[in-house]
């Protein structure tokens, strides 16, 4: 995967440590360093790093025209939950201590990389921690108690990348025993009333679907502002294959609108 990435011809790319932990700056062609979006990557928490997803961040940070901070959490199965939200705290505490306000930056992420920016989200919110001026999510996963919905049946046949016994396989792994009571673990069961405004965009084909729905209907029914859209004939975390298919180029062309129109607002 690392070999696989071809970034933007004039990204930018600076390691750097965030107390302690690995991460990287991402600066893509056309990104300023006056706003920060930080960046989660995905790989159901067994696996990747910032620079398994170099070039998703880089297009996401000429996309919104922000620096891209992507976090190198720690993984399973040595550190289950609760240690990946602990590393997304502190990366966005960290953020804030470099100078930037709450309203110059964004959280969010791929696939379980979703998943946890909402849960950083979440918690921070009830901490009273200023939240970021957005959030937003690729193929997002929220549900680790009980993993499944619709989509698990239905698209089971058409997802190439995710099956529902992948997932029921590393749910577990990530919730642990001792922390399975954790409301944090299943976050669109937990009201969501006062989370910033929250782009979501999902393959049709995949078996996160349902996922995906369920964040963006209870969210809305928070009054959470909500852009959401399920992409014909689309895979999971589709948006990573954008040097090759046209719709992924679109959807994330859709999502840098998203954010620079939070980080003008």
């Amino acid at each position: 995967m690392v070999r696989s990435q071809r970034p933007p011809r004039g990204t930018r790319v600076s390691p750097v440590t965030v107390s302690d932990l690995p991460a990287e700056w991402v600066r893509g062609p056309g990104a300023e360093a006056d706003a920060a979006i930080l960046y989660l990557h995905g790989g159901g928490f067994i696996m990747g790093s910032p620079a398994t997803h170099r070039e998703l961040a880089a297009r996401v940070s000429s996309a919104g025209q922000a620096c891209v901070l992507s976090l190198g959490y720690r993984l399973l199965p040595e550190f289950p939950f609760p240690a990946a939200l602990e590393d997304a705290r502190t990366a966005y505490q960290w953020l804030l201590a470099q100078g930037y306000a709450p309203e110059q930056l964004i959280i969010g992420g791929d696939s379980s990389g979703a998943g946890l920016a909402l849960q950083t989200l979440i918690s921070l919110r009830d901490d009273g921690v200023p939240l970021p001026c957005a959030g937003f999510f690729m193929s997002p996963v929220t549900d680790w108690v009980e993993p499944g919905g619709e989509s698990f049946a239905t698209r089971a046949a058409l997802d190439p990348l995710v099956s529902p016994d992948q997932c029921r396989h590393t749910s577990p792994l990530y919730a642990g025993s001792p922390a399975a009571g954790s409301p944090l673990l299943r976050p669109t069961e937990v009201d969501l009333t006062g989370l910033p405004p929250l782009w979501i965009q999902v393959g049709d084909h995949e078996v996160l679907l349902s996922d995906a729905e369920r964040l963006a209907d209870r969210a809305a029914k928070a009054g959470v502002e909500v852009s959401f859209k399920i992409w014909p004939g689309m895979w999971h975390v589709f948006q990573s294959a954008a040097r090759y298919v046209p719709e992924s180029r679109q959807s994330i062309e859709e999502l840098g609108r998203f954010l620079r129109g939070r980080l003008e607002a």
